[in-house]
């Protein structure tokens, strides 16, 4: 798909009131065609998206502002585009609302339809705000590793294990994620940390394909699943997990989630870049 057959590639004007046809779902199955995700899922797992600009009028036209917390789940059929995401939250800002609790049960509805599946929606107000833990991460991190690299799109074949030796349970990570919007082009920065048990994966190798989706043209939650889908072919762990948080943009952060074992859903502990 192009970014011409997003009316969201074009110059928009922000709306004035509350409007939920801004919102604009895509599809997931054209991408996970793409790289060979067969119908029954090998993960499963959930997107957290985070609104840091909420904001709407009180029944008196008094500005009142929140946190949002958004849990999609991975078997949605859909996922909504984040500008368009941007947009519709935004119709909220003079639209006034007779309680939080409306608010969330709106926003609630309106995110469900547009996804096709139930979504856990939390709305923050400020007497709740707190200063939010940072994630330390006692893991090991890829980005340690001196090396050289010159791919940049996606290479499953850089990917190497040492499928002689007993396996592992490891849990690494690094901040040199990047790809691209494929609405607007811009780069998409993010964190990645990749959970498994089974042969060990060589860190330079792993580093290499992280790496090389620095000009690759995809959503969030499709660069974690192609991430996911190419370990788990190449590297054939007995248990998998990938979780990318990403920084925000347009006031929205995406936190993409994907395991074939099940173990807890993060916590949506921020990292020092979000």
């Amino acid at each position: 798909m192009t970014s011409n057959q997003f009316i969201l590639g074009k110059k928009v004007g922000y709306s004035q009131s509350y409007n939920r046809k801004l919102l604009f779902p895509i599809e997931r199955r054209h991408s996970r065609n793409a790289i060979g995700i067969p119908v029954i899922l090998p993960f499963f797992g959930t997107d957290i998206w985070n609104a840091y600009e909420l904001s709407w009028l009180n029944k008196r036209g008094k500005p009142q502002i929140a946190l949002a917390t958004f849990h999609i789940p991975a078997e949605s059929p859909n996922i909504i585009e984040s500008k368009s995401f941007k947009l519709y939250l935004g119709s909220f800002a003079k639209t006034r609302i007779a309680s939080i609790d409306v608010l969330r049960e709106t926003i609630h509805r309106d995110v469900c339809a547009s996804v096709n599946a139930n979504v856990s929606v939390q709305i923050i107000p400020p007497d709740e705000f707190v200063t939010p833990v940072i994630n330390q991460r006692a893991r090991t991190s890829l980005d340690r590793l001196d090396l050289d690299t010159d791919i940049y799109m996606p290479d499953p074949s850089l990917l190497s294990v040492n499928s002689c030796q007993a396996p592992i349970n490891e849990t690494v990570f690094s901040d040199l994620l990047k790809s691209n919007c494929p609405v607007t082009g811009q780069p998409d920065w993010g964190s990645i940390q990749i959970q498994y048990v089974g042969p060990p994966i060589d860190h330079a190798s792993l580093l290499r394909y992280i790496v090389s989706y620095r000009d690759h043209t995809a959503f969030h939650e499709q660069c974690v699943e192609h991430i996911f889908i190419d370990i788990q072919r190449v590297c054939k762990p007995i248990k998998l997990a990938v979780y990318a948080r990403y920084t925000r943009r347009g006031g929205l952060d995406i936190n993409p989630f994907r395991t074939n074992f099940h173990l807890p859903f993060p916590d949506n502990t921020r990292t020092v870049r979000q």
